[in-house]
């Protein structure tokens, strides 16, 4: 496998693989990761569908990109998906998906079409005061040692930051910094997440820097994320004869060492209640998704709080399969998945979704977001953080399109939102989100957004319907780690199987993104099939100059160099190279970029 850029590889089609015919292929999750390997297994691999078989416990397909309506309790959405135009696997990708709602479009069209038409931005980051707006205006307001830090974090080299935290490399006043308001409710950050991981998104996004404070870098599907990506993939899978196998709970992969090389010899899993086996010879391609950020979720209903009895640290299905596999490495290079999952009071937050058509409600809402959530359009553009609740549950909402459901009616809006912390008590609920039902979920949620406290309760019963999750493990990728604590996608030796998925290790992509699974679904794939055509590269604009002078014009709230605060000395040292760089292309650079006048 290889990485390339530019038109000449991204257009063209591969010839077909040697033997490819003689091959099957055992896929382990339906989440976009193991549904993108079987659409390049499919697609460039020419594999034939019969021969590719995805095993999936649930008996849905989509992993964590779910989204559904439970017939006795109302609609259910764990999260949402952010995606960007430099998403470059995921778009290769659907570029040649159809569409399931509009004939002779692929999803690309689709989305690429909603996209521009109706472009995203938010009106209101953040509110204080329950519902005004809190006049983030667009700024960061670093301070000069938070700037200085994050300049150093984003040229310090990954193998400097193994196992440490954000806390680690940026000082005390970056936490009152809006820049770090922006980026830990949009990315879910924490402070003991890990600065390794911090760093490759300062480096893979730099080219948004300037649309983090109104997420106008963003773009969104039309539905849900199940609806609008996954169902769509599902229906070319099938289309093309791929089989997936519901019911089927892995356990383990049996992998044997051979000399050098490394071969998954059995899959062993669980179906009605059955232990039962698949041998495997050379043949047989095995694509393990290893972890997963959704194990384990407990759910609740306007009624009930989440049955949190069922989460043991470091269980769940995804995760006790990983460690099975691991320990059969003879050099830990299987990964180390107790990194990730060993401390759920680090990585765990809840999400809920609302239902109301109530015009009050609706009305308080127009009030935070200035648009009218029923227009079909973009809503709130992004989350809308609660900064009064930064040391309560720091609570976070976001409307996108509606309806965000085909199945929704039409004077319905579905809200999400989620909370950083949920082992404290709210500002209006006094409790721990953890241990609140929908109902008193959703009495805090109107409380932050301005309606009155004497109609809240009754709003809360009776005009809204609310459904909430709790996620043990949503945050286990940011978990301060090694290089070595993930496998990499195809390891050193291995001949049939390749792991894939948030928790496999492929340089320079940001995890807790659609663009990361599947980009490790292609390179698995290309990898043990021998495709030759290039993956795309991760998009490099932390290696072009124009991005990160104009990153630094926004970083430091759009001022000119010589307007910055700097000190004597340090401005005289500036004016003396904008007068040497006069007359080159260095200070056209400078001008473009906004940092010269």
């Amino acid at each position: 496998m290889y990485y390339s850029a530019g038109t000449y590889e991204s257009f063209a089609h591969p010839e077909k693989p040697k033997d490819v015919d003689k091959k099957s292929a055992y896929i382990i999750g339906t989440g976009l990761a193991g549904l993108t390997a079987a659409f390049y297994l499919v697609r460039d691999g020419q594999m034939k569908g019969e021969h590719i078989h995805l095993l999936e416990k649930l008996e849905l397909a989509g992993g964590s990109c779910d989204g559904r309506k439970d017939v006795t309790k109302g609609f259910f959405m764990r999260g949402g998906r952010e995606m960007d135009n430099h998403f470059e696997v995921m778009w290769d990708t659907f570029r040649d998906v159809p569409s399931i709602e509009t004939p002779g479009v692929s999803v690309l069209d689709e989305y690429y079409w909603l996209n521009k038409h109706d472009p995203n931005y938010s009106l209101c980051r953040a509110t204080v005061n329950c519902g005004e707006d809190a006049h983030t205006d667009k700024k960061f307001l670093l301070d000069k040692d938070s700037a200085m830090a994050l300049s150093k974090l984003f040229l310090t080299q990954e193998k400097d930051l193994e196992d440490k935290k954000i806390s680690d490399v940026l000082p005390e006043s970056f936490w009152s910094t809006n820049f770090w308001l922006y980026w830990q409710t949009m990315f879910a950050f924490q402070r003991w997440s890990s600065a390794l991981e911090m760093k490759r998104y300062l480096c893979r996004y730099v080219h948004h820097i300037d649309g983090l404070p109104d997420f106008s870098a963003l773009r969104f599907t039309k539905y849900n994320q199940y609806e609008s990506m996954i169902l769509p993939l599902v229906k070319y899978l099938e289309n093309h004869g791929v089989q997936i196998e519901y019911g089927m709970d892995v356990k383990n992969v049996i992998i044997q060492t051979e000399g050098d090389k490394k071969i998954a010899k059995q899959i062993v899993y669980v179906k009605d209640g059955k232990e039962q086996t698949i041998d495997l010879i050379e043949d047989d391609l095995v694509f393990i998704t290893n972890g997963c950020c959704t194990d384990t979720s407990c759910y609740g209903d306007q009624t009930h709080a989440p049955d949190l009895s069922v989460i043991h640290n470091g269980c769940g299905e995804s995760w006790d399969m990983w460690k099975a596999i691991a320990t059969q490495a003879e050099h830990g290079e299987f990964g180390n998945p107790d990194v990730f999952c060993s401390n759920i009071d680090a990585t765990n937050w809840m999400s809920a979704t609302v239902a109301t058509s109530n015009e009050e409600i609706i009305r308080h809402i127009m009030n935070v977001c200035k648009r009218d959530p029923r227009s079909g359009k973009v809503t709130t553009g992004g989350i809308v953080t609660v900064k009064d609740s930064t040391d309560n549950w720091y609570l976070s909402w976001t409307i996108n399109r509606q309806p965000q459901f085909k199945s929704q009616d039409k004077n319905m809006v579905l809200v999400w939102l989620y909370s950083l912390n949920t082992n404290k008590e709210g500002n209006y609920v006094k409790k721990a989100m953890r241990n609140c039902t929908g109902e008193e979920v959703c009495r805090e949620w109107l409380y932050h957004i301005g309606v009155p406290t004497e109609k809240i309760d009754a709003l809360a019963k009776d005009a809204c319907n609310t459904t909430t999750c709790f996620m043990p493990y949503i945050n286990a990728f940011f978990q301060p780690r090694k290089e070595s604590d993930r496998p990499k996608v195809v390891p050193q030796g291995a001949v049939n199987f390749a792991f894939i998925g948030q928790f496999a290790e492929t340089p320079r992509d940001t995890i807790f993104t659609t663009e990361y699974s599947m980009r490790t679904g292609m390179e698995s794939v290309y990898t043990l099939l021998d495709i030759d055509r290039g993956v795309p590269e991760v998009w490099g604009s932390k290696y072009d100059v124009r991005e990160i002078l104009r990153a630094c014009y926004y970083a430091i709230d759009k001022k000119p160099l010589l307007e910055a605060e700097l000190p004597f000395a340090e401005k005289e040292l500036l004016k003396l190279v904008i007068k040497k760089v006069k007359g080159t292309d260095l200070e056209l650079l400078l001008k473009d970029s906004g940092l010269i006048q």
